[in-house]
């Protein structure tokens, strides 16, 4: 699943990728976690294209009290269209969530000892998008919350070799179609939700900084030597791709 990414592309970057006419300013965000604001596109009333800022963490519109329900930083493409909690906003409210990058973590062999972190990027750099979900949650009171989640769908072989999940990515090309909930339903977009293919992303291991919300600087990112069975192997390169899996592993139901 992703429960971390970065944003750190230039206003103007981001605003060309995701086809808006103007985007307010903002800094570059190394460390964005889950209930901080994030910035999604989605497709205006009148069929505009604009960003906004939701919570990330999804509410869906029927739920009463937040306290007693779960914070949803992801859905699963296989099973979204037909879940409780993402129906609706698969068929009414697709985003598409900027990035230009993730973080991941794999697990020790035998499950002992720390998570390995990794900084997952476009191999050549840039931003990309995620497909995302929004919903707007109103409180008993009136006020509304726009809330907002990052897809997901099983790894490719590259990134299996870390987690059984990543990101789904949307390409420029299909943007219009995810975002045009008005004539595309579900299943006219299940296509987009396939895992890019190996190569597309590189992984950079990286120190435990990236842990620590608090901790949002650039140095998070910086290459350390990865951990393999216990012991430090050399230090990967800037631009270093993951050797291949494989296969992805067999995916555990997260919802």
């Amino acid at each position: 699943m992703c429960g971390r990414f970065a944003l750190t592309a230039s206003v103007h970057e981001v605003a060309a990728v995701l086809g808006l006419d103007e985007l307010e300013d903002f800094p570059p965000r190394y460390n964005i976690a889950p209930t901080q604001p994030i910035l999604v596109a989605v497709n205006g009333p009148a069929g505009e294209r604009i960003g906004v800022l939701v919570r990330w963490g999804l509410m869906p519109a029927w739920v009463k009290d937040p306290r007693d329900f779960p914070l949803l930083l992801n859905a699963r493409a296989e099973t979204a269209a037909e879940k409780p909690a993402f129906r609706n906003a698969m068929r009414h409210r697709r985003v598409l969530v900027p990035a230009t990058g993730f973080y991941e973590w794999k697990r020790p062999p035998g499950g002992k000892g720390p998570k390995q972190a990794y900084w997952i990027r476009p191999s050549g750099g840039g931003v990309i998008t995620f497909g995302g979900l929004m919903e707007t949650w109103h409180s008993a009171d009136g006020g509304e919350i726009d809330t907002g989640l990052v897809m997901t769908t099983r790894a490719n072989a590259a990134i299996g070799a870390i987690h059984d999940r990543m990101p789904v990515v949307i390409r420029p090309q299909d943007h219009m179609r995810w975002l045009d909930c008005m004539n595309s339903e579900p299943r006219h977009v299940a296509d987009l939700l396939a895992p890019v293919e190996d190569g597309f992303f590189e992984a950079i291991p990286v120190g435990d900084k990236v842990n620590k919300v608090a901790n949002g600087g650039p140095d998070i990112q910086e290459p350390v030597a990865e951990q393999v069975d216990g012991h430090a192997a050399p230090a990967a390169k800037e631009g270093a791709k993951p050797a291949p899996d494989d296969g992805a592993k067999a995916q555990p139901d997260l919802f």
